[in-house]
């Protein structure tokens, strides 16, 4: 595949979060697909994840480091799911600490990577492939939408980041976003923090990255795209995606954990009319308030439509700390038309099941793509990170979606939602006929000759390309 004598080898680095990791494992499993070397850096608690990976390419190797400790993480937290959003601050500051060790396995490999895909997160390996001398690579699990208004944010901090409201005039549509509702780590920074001065390097980093590859497609972020690559100042910007609609192991990383529970849901599924059931699920990290619990459960039984709602168990502690559960004789009232799913649920197979018409979601970019690869038309629910801007995208550029509430502490009102959520899945909205329309695109984005599956292509070509040594 190259020149030099000895085959191209990939580094690839997964920040290790779910929504971060399955994207990244899809990524490799197209590489390895196409021939690369590879091997994927990870810490003891993450390796199981990549047991599908590795089990269906043999030739991946991986390298496995101990996560650094660091003083705001308790002992043993290896990933996002221990913590939660208010962790990451931490953990990208903890893998950092990987750089000197990766430094010594390069330097005694005997055909060390030519260059590094490394999550966005993880912007500190540019300053590493610097120093290799190789290219690297940003991989974002999330869409170039938010790339784009991160990297403003980012680099016009001392001026943005005391604003109520803060605009974007460059950027396609000129959006603007209310200081709430813009990214969680960017609302995290403090000067002269040294946590978060490390973050603010990496996220400027990323700017500088050699090339930059995007799980999203054109036909939904085709001028977020053509913007990264013109502040980029090169054409080596990828949007690749929805990856596990191209057939992939993270998409085997979404296998069934709980058998019995995910055929019964399917079956359950099978007896309900085309298009008339809500799927409800806000992600596998947030939890929601008790009177937020209890406005959303009664929403439902207002609506009269039928519904599955996957809700995370709690802790004793949590139910102190004012975190909710399922409001007692909620589910014999809703009896027959509507499912709690108490812990996890095979998402993608239910958003692609005929009889699901809708999804109330968080509108992390993962569950934007499943909810956009199954057609169905999204009530957005943002609450944190990067959910108010992928919303914005959805509901007000590709008109495939609504909102029904804003805001991690917000309470929506019952009548309003019961509307919203009734109104949604009765006939043929404007909003269905897009989220359709997506679909459609997203499918032929990840075929042969689509948009995704050039971009894909390209980007293997010119990791072909790279010798040995690229200073």
């Amino acid at each position: 595949m190259s020149n030099s004598t000895q085959p191209i080898h990939i580094l690839i680095f997964p920040y290790p979060a779910q929504g971060h990791m399955l994207p990244i494992l899809d990524l490799t499993h197209q590489l390895a697909l196409r021939g690369l070397t590879l091997t994927i850096l990870v810490t003891p608690k993450n390796l199981p994840t990549l047991n599908p990976l590795l089990s269906t390419h043999r030739s991946i190797r991986t390298l496995v480091l101990p996560f650094p400790p660091h003083p705001s993480l308790p002992s043993g937290v290896e990933n996002a799911a221990d913590i939660g959003i208010s962790g990451s601050v931490p953990i990208i500051n903890a893998l950092g600490k990987l750089h000197g060790p990766i430094i010594q396995w390069f330097k005694s490999h005997s055909n060390p990577p030519t260059a590094i895909i490394s999550d966005f997160f993880l912007g500190w390996t540019h300053h590493l492939s610097h120093q290799l001398g190789i290219p690297r690579v940003s991989f974002y699990s999330s869409g170039a939408f938010l790339t784009s208004v991160n990297n403003f944010l980012w680099q016009n901090i001392n001026t943005l980041r005391n604003l109520p409201v803060v605009n974007f005039p460059d950027l396609p549509r000129s959006p603007s976003f209310t200081a709430g509702h813009l990214p969680s780590l960017f609302r995290a920074y403090r000067e002269l923090d040294p946590d978060t001065e490390f973050l603010k390097d990496s996220v400027l980093a990323n700017t500088r990255s050699w090339g930059c590859v995007f799980n999203s497609f054109h036909a939904l972020e085709g001028e977020y795209l053509d913007h990264v690559r013109k502040e980029m100042g090169h054409g080596r910007v990828w949007g690749v995606g929805p990856l596990y609609l191209a057939g992939g192991v993270g998409s085997m990383g979404r296998v069934n954990r709980d058998k019995d529970s995910s055929e019964g849901v399917l079956a359950w599924l099978d007896g309900c009319p085309d298009g008339s059931v809500l799927y409800v699920c806000f992600g596998s990290q947030k939890l929601l308030k008790r009177d937020q619990m209890e406005a959303l459960a009664l929403g439902l039984e207002r609506s009269g439509v039928w519904f599955v709602w996957v809700v995370k168990s709690v802790t004793t502690q949590q139910m102190a700390d004012g975190y909710g559960f399922v409001p007692d004789g909620f589910e014999d009232r809703v009896s027959g038309r509507g499912m709690v799913i108490k812990g996890w649920a095979p998402q993608v197979p239910i958003l692609n099941h005929q009889a699901v018409g809708g999804f109330l979601s968080h509108c992390g970019w993962n569950s934007v793509l499943e909810g956009l690869a199954g057609g169905v038309m999204i009530l957005g629910w943002p609450m944190e990170a990067d959910q108010f801007v992928n919303t914005r995208l959805l509901v007000e550029d590709m008109e495939a979606a609504v909102y029904v509430c804003k805001g991690a502490d917000a309470v929506p009102d019952s009548a309003e939602l019961a509307q919203i959520i009734a109104k949604s899945l009765s006939g043929n909205t404007v909003q269905k006929v897009k989220a359709m329309e997506l679909r459609q695109k997203a499918m032929e984005a990840v075929e042969i000759g689509g948009s995704s599956w050039k971009d894909l292509e390209d980007l293997v070509r010119e990791l072909a390309q790279l010798q040995i040594k690229i200073v």
